[in-house]
């Protein structure tokens, strides 16, 4: 039996334990704090294919989308909060319109719809007049990503994982070959292992140079503001066509684009917001002022709803904009599972499917459709 030690209890890394611990790994699972306790907690809940352009990723979060529906099926979707919500894009200008229906004849494979304003309004009663038309994703979802993490994670104990709160891992242990066979923590003990998996969010960047395996992943500040509780009144994930673009920059500045779903619970949740600070978690009351302006500008009626906090976290993020996953070729035995951004949530399904055939081999997932994903690509810049 392979044992395999993930670093990282987020949602990424717990689904990578519940993939391995139900394939027959002996899973170890290290975390400075406890579950979800970092990115996750801070996410929406996105599980999305609608900013994902042709490409492994939009590949990753269709297998992920299947992924998420068989974890319904094995865990319960009430617990997670799994709902199959559907996400719809709005454009504000016939300009707008144009350039979001041709990316959305791009994603052929995700089943788009094209809507006019009767249609945006028979969708969302409550939106703003004055839109120019819009995209429905039937296969976007949502989650509750700490429930979903901590009942993935559960899962995984039940097929013999363990799981180590307050470790934090500080070094590799080599054998005289390179391999990595273990990992050393804080308190100076070592946990031996066959694989290492770096799914360390937006922390991944920091863990792999301790391993030996530096990759580019940097924090990217985002705001989420959340409403009182509320009768339902959003029925879709709905955001406005700026915020694929706002996803696939590079620009350093505050970027926002409108996104605005309601919750089981009845709170809606306002985004979003991007930008890099580092990790400097100052609250911006500019930047609530600006998502909530353009909330209100999208549904007229949260003008009069009170908001109960904000929240804020770091989106792990890769300088072209792709997650990384897979074998390190520089440490034999290291293997990445971060850099999702904001897709970690929706992707992390997907991802543990990828680390688990890289791992365990076997009949599963086909590794050659993500090559793109692969550690490589950042080791040839360097060389």
């Amino acid at each position: 039996m392979s044992t395999v030690v993930v670093i990282g209890a987020g949602i990424v890394g717990a689904a990578c334990a519940h993939d391995l611990a139900r394939g027959g790994a002996d899973v170890v699972v290290l975390d400075r704090g406890p579950v979800a306790s970092g990115t996750t907690s801070r996410g929406e809940g996105n599980i999305l294919v609608s900013d994902k352009g042709p490409g492994a990723e939009l590949d990753l979060a269709r297998l992920s989308r299947d992924a998420w529906l068989e974890l319904g099926d094995e865990l319960g979707r009430d617990p997670m909060e799994l709902e199959e919500k559907g996400g719809v894009v709005v454009a504000s200008s016939p300009e707008g319109l144009d350039a979001l229906e041709g990316f959305a004849r791009s994603q052929r494979a995700a089943g788009t719809t094209a809507l006019d304003v009767d249609d945006l309004r028979s969708l969302e009663p409550h939106l703003a007049p004055g839109l120019a038309g819009g995209v429905l994703y039937p296969e976007d979802m949502q989650v509750q990503p700490v429930l979903a993490a901590a009942a993935m994670l559960e899962a995984a104990q039940r097929h013999g994982a363990r799981f180590v709160p307050g470790a934090d891992a500080r070094g590799a242990v080599l054998d005289r070959t390179g391999r990595l066979t273990g990992v050393r923590t804080g308190t100076g003990e070592v946990i031996g292992a066959d694989a290492v998996v770096n799914a360390a969010g937006t922390w991944g960047g920091e863990v792999g140079e301790r391993l030996g395996g530096a990759v580019p992943v940097l924090p990217r500040r985002g705001f989420i503001l959340v409403t009182e509780p509320l009768p339902p009144m959003v029925r879709h994930k709905v955001y406005s066509a700026d915020y694929v673009s706002n996803v696939a920059s590079s620009d350093a500045g505050l970027e926002t684009s409108c996104v605005v779903e309601g919750t089981r619970g009845g709170t809606i949740l306002i985004g979003a917001s991007r930008e890099r600070v580092g990790f400097d978690t100052t609250l911006d009351v500019n930047v609530i002022s600006i998502l909530a302006r353009q909330a209100t500008a999208l549904f007229p009626f949260l003008a009069g709803v009170n908001l109960l906090r904000v929240y804020r976290g770091f989106r792990p993020y890769c300088p072209d904009h792709l997650p990384v996953i897979g074998p390190d070729p520089r440490v034999p035995g290291l293997f990445h599972a971060c850099g999702h951004e904001g897709a970690g949530i929706g992707l992390a399904p997907g991802t543990a499917r990828l680390i688990t055939q890289h791992i365990l081999g076997g009949d599963g997932v086909d590794v050659a459709r993500y090559t793109e994903l692969l550690p490589d690509r950042f080791i040839e810049q360097e060389a």
